[in-house]
């Protein structure tokens, strides 16, 4: 039995490691190529042992002016997650508190059918209201999927919440308004932050909206990135190094949040 036992956490060790292999090594290229210069990243002999140098990094923020867009994708993720967490949030207590399957059907429907399929009739409805290239297109692009994921998520919080709790909110004086801020709000601070997080990191990495609905003035990190490829030849080093830039917020705001997620994901997928 001790031999099995040994057997089985050695294959689990093994596995383990093989999956974080196959995962974390396009990351750890990615980085290492940042520090690289364009000769470096294509010779083999310099794989793991190079010289490292930043240029990379200065040319990012100085020659292609990465530091708008930055500030362009911040705006978008940020206002975008806040304004379906204000619509979400209600939706989703409603939806849970008072079985309205209808409208949880609608918003299953708006979250399965594919984002692009909406792509043509946003475009020209936002170029008749001259808001192609703005804020405002970008940010009700991105609700399109983030405000239906919200909602899905948060409906199993709120269908988990103790009735009693609500009802004893009520007999205090609460009138629904006030259970629904003051008590099943911070009774769900799990699912909150597991669901915004997970907004922001679809908004943060949107592509397919922007790239139709985004111009110079609101240009997002992912649309950027083409600046590093050109017809003939493609800047490994800038690109590695604005591919980093692009995932250290998110790497740390899923690593600040992780304990968060985590219990959110797993309290979210049990009912009862």
């Amino acid at each position: 039995m001790l031999t099995k036992k040994k057997a089985k956490n050695a294959t689990l060790t093994g596995l383990t490691v093989l999956v974080l292999l196959v995962f974390v090594f396009p990351f750890v290229w990615m980085l290492l190529a940042s520090f690289k210069t364009q000769a470096q990243i294509m010779s083999n002999s310099q794989t793991f042992v190079f010289t490292p140098t930043a240029d990379n990094y200065v040319n990012v923020f100085q020659q292609y002016d990465f530091l708008k867009y930055i500030v362009n994708s911040m705006i978008v993720a940020v206002v975008s997650t806040l304004l379906s967490l204000l619509l979400g949030l209600p939706a989703a207590y409603s939806i849970a508190k008072y079985k309205l399957q209808g409208l949880g059907l609608v918003i299953l429907v708006a979250r399965i059918v594919p984002g692009i399929s909406f792509l043509i009739p946003w475009y020209i409805i936002f170029t008749k209201l001259r808001l192609v290239d703005s804020y405002a297109a970008l940010v009700l692009s991105h609700m399109l999927v983030g405000l239906p994921f919200i909602v899905w998520i948060m409906i199993s919080f709120f269908e988990k919440l103790p009735h009693e709790v609500e009802e004893a909110g009520a007999i205090d004086g609460c009138s629904p308004h006030q259970v629904f801020r003051r008590i099943v709000l911070p009774m769900s601070g799990a699912g909150i932050i597991t669901s915004s997080l997970l907004s922001f990191i679809f908004s943060w990495n949107n592509f397919m909206f922007s790239i139709i609905l985004a111009g110079d003035k609101t240009k997002t990190l992912p649309i950027a990135v083409f600046n590093f490829m050109s017809y003939a030849e493609i800047n490994w080093g800038g690109l590695m190094a604005a591919a980093c830039i692009i995932t250290l917020p998110v790497l740390v705001i899923a690593l600040i949040a992780q304990r968060y997620v985590v219990s959110g994901l797993s309290a979210g997928a049990v009912k009862g």
